[in-house]
């Protein structure tokens, strides 16, 4: 009988409670991979009653962190200690311990923050010694408690101080400090031991991950999807936030980030892409490799497209309606389509209830640019593996990707893409398969559109080279034989031994000789 790996998968917001290219990853994973038993890590904002999808055998264990919820994860779950333990430690939490030990470290946190040279030992050091001190004493009361707050307004207003092209109001400190308590629930929540823990993305769920390394010297793999620092970036400066907010959440984001590639021990990015992002935050390119995301061919095949489109022109999307998938640019690229081809139709299918803000500013525009015989936003489709073949061609207009199921599960069905040159998409999608355009080029991506769309040959070659692709560089057998490989891999590395160590002492003895 194989012997099995203990691995702790760690997830924010997707697997097993919702959908998206990260749960289809993992669900792979969790039902194909031979050498691994696994605990699912996930955090979501509110507590799950039901998890989406039909687990394997091979998970284990289901931890649930809901992190934004009005109870605190410790009241509304166990993690282990028994709950009047909790309650003694609360009563018994004292203001004066908070002062004397804690809010030094709570100052070197916010130093860490707010300062990029800061070094990265010092900052590992810095959430060590406070995961330390949340072993004895209680989180809620601690972060809550008045001399915590006035520490973190004296020291982030002297920050303000010095860099006085800015101001911040009561809520800006108020919101700041709620983010810094929220991101460092998991550090106080104890989590099983395992062999290995493995981090989805880059960004505030290593925290567990640290745990473990903390206590138990647990070893690390962080798979990159999309760049989190890069979405980060992103996301926060389209976002409303004031100057100071975003500032705080930046730099937050972007010390947490440094610090996952300091620790991990292997960084496996969906795509070449990613690369230069890791290596930009710090991680050493020993420690990188790459593991693109493979899909089963054999379910997602070539089918007859159904009856009721078969004479309308028509284009397929699985995205879940939200800014990173850009669907604003793929709506006008509609528009554009429509000038050409009146009958033209796009079926979008994927969550549209997750950012319902979004989702009516997309309805809105799909009415103002007269496209409710065009542009069907059409929700969940239960069959995703036939959902491709309902369409002549998809699309994909996204500002950030990593290595997009959506692109190989229409490649592998021999539907031509058109897609916005973000992450690895070119790494997978070439133009002897589909057409490439820059993101928010509605313009071009509409024309692309319609070039597929009127010419009969040009789609047949593309699908069968996309199809073709797909079995010989993409498949789920390939994919998932590599990460056995990489569990193997880690679990026979010399415990603790740091790769940039190696690499810089073995140059060293070269430099010598």
């Amino acid at each position: 009988m194989m012997n099995k790996y203990d691995v702790m998968l760690i997830l924010e917001g997707t697997y097993p409670f919702n959908g998206g290219g990260v749960s289809t990853w993992a669900h792979m994973l969790c039902n194909k991979v031979k050498n691994v038993n696994y605990t699912l890590y996930s955090i979501n904002a509110d507590f799950e009653e039901k998890s989406k999808y039909e687990l394997s055998d091979n998970v284990k264990n289901v931890i649930q962190v809901p992190l934004w919820s009005p109870l605190e994860p410790k009241e509304l779950l166990s993690y282990g200690k028994r709950y009047y333990k909790t309650v003694n430690r609360k009563e018994q939490e004292d203001e004066s311990v908070i002062a004397e030990e804690f809010i030094p470290i709570f100052k070197r946190l916010l130093n860490s923050i707010y300062d990029s040279s800061m070094d990265i030992e010092e900052i590992d050091d810095v959430i060590f010694d406070m995961w330390q001190f949340f072993q004895n004493h209680d989180y809620k009361k601690t972060m809550k408690s008045l001399v915590v707050w006035k520490c973190f307004c004296e020291t982030v207003s002297e920050v303000i101080k010095k860099d006085n092209h800015y101001e911040a109001t009561l809520y800006d400190f108020t919101v700041g400090m709620r983010w810094i308590y929220r991101f460092l629930i998991p550090i106080s929540i104890d989590v099983p031991k395992v062999d290995v823990s493995h981090l989805t993305l880059s960004g505030f769920p290593v925290i567990p991950a640290l745990v473990l390394k903390y206590k138990y010297g647990t070893p690390i793999i962080a798979t990159e999807h999309g760049v989190f620092i890069r979405e980060r970036l992103i996301a926060i400066n389209s976002s409303e936030y004031s100057f100071f907010l975003k500032n705080l959440l930046i730099k937050f984001s972007e010390c947490i980030t440094k610090l996952v590639y300091y620790k991990s021990d292997l960084i496996l990015s969906v795509n070449k892409f990613n690369m230069s992002w890791e290596k930009k935050y710090g991680a050493h390119p020993n420690k990188i490799d790459v593991i693109y995301n493979g899909i089963d061919a054999d379910l997602f095949v070539p089918g007859k497209k159904p009856e009721h489109l078969e004479n309308i022109p028509t284009v397929v999307a699985a995205a879940r309606i939200f800014e990173l998938k850009d669907v604003i640019t793929m709506i006008k690229s509609c528009e554009v389509a429509k000038r050409s081809i009146p009958n033209v139709r796009y079926l979008v299918y994927g969550d549209n209830k997750a950012v319902p803000t979004y989702t009516k500013e997309c309805m809105d525009l799909i009415k103002e640019l007269k496209l409710e015989n065009n542009f069907f936003l059409a929700g969940y489709h239960d069959k995703p593996h036939q959902l491709f073949c309902e369409g002549d061609i998809s699309i994909l207009t996204s500002i950030s990707e990593g290595f997009p199921y959506t692109v190989l599960e229409s490649m592998s069905c021999g539907v031509p893409v058109v897609a916005t040159d973000v992450g690895g998409v070119t790494e997978a999608l070439d133009n002897t398969c589909g057409f490439i355009c820059k993101p928010k080029d509605f313009e071009s991506l509409g024309r692309s559109v319609v070039t597929l769309l009127q010419d009969d040959a040009m789609r047949a070659r593309m699908g069968a080279n996309a199809r073709k692709k797909v079995i010989d560089n993409f498949t789920i057998d390939k994919f998932i034989k590599e990460y056995e490989m990489a569990y193997e891999f880690i679990m026979n590395k010399k415990a603790q031994d740091p790769i940039y160590l190696n690499s810089h002492m073995e140059q060293e003895a070269m430099e010598a000789s």
